[in-house]
């Protein structure tokens, strides 16, 4: 295992507080109820992991289009084409509610990471990569379990 360069490490946790916010608000009724009249419903208990999660998932598809680059000739191709998945699950997969919303983010980021594991198997990521992967993706899944265990 390599270890993880401090700023990654340190920006991709503080790119999880959006995801724990949202958790926080969900899971607390007067942190949420404080919330929504402070920072509104768009910053409040589900909406804020939902919406971010789609961000980020576009974002990460940005990420494996960078990693791209580095590949030639099929591999390149390859590499591009699965670069758009993480987006258009995204665009496609999250809506209907915020239960299925969570739940098709949940199997966004468990997809992404196939993705960054199959990236990393061919040499374009850092060696730090999958390390880095695995604790974001575990923590987003953890901030989005409790809207999506929610029930209709």
């Amino acid at each position: 295992m390599t270890r993880i360069p401090l700023a990654p490490l340190l920006l991709g946790l503080a790119g999880l507080i959006p995801f724990a916010w949202g958790a926080l608000t969900t899971l607390a009724p007067q942190i949420g109820l404080w919330s929504l009249e402070i920072l509104g419903g768009r910053f409040t208990g589900p909406y804020v992991g939902l919406s971010y999660g789609q961000v980020i998932l576009a974002f990460m598809s940005g990420v494996l289009w960078g990693f791209a680059t580095k590949a030639e000739g099929a591999r390149a191709a390859a590499g591009y084409a699965l670069s758009v998945i993480p987006a258009l699950w995204a665009f496609f997969m999250v809506g209907g509610g915020p239960v299925s919303a969570a739940v098709n983010l949940i199997a966004g980021f468990a997809g992404l990471l196939a993705l960054d594991a199959a990236f990393s198997g061919w040499g374009l990521a850092p060696p730090w990569w999958m390390t880095l992967r695995v604790i974001l993706t575990a923590g987003v899944a953890l901030c989005l379990a409790p809207v999506a265990l929610m029930g209709g």
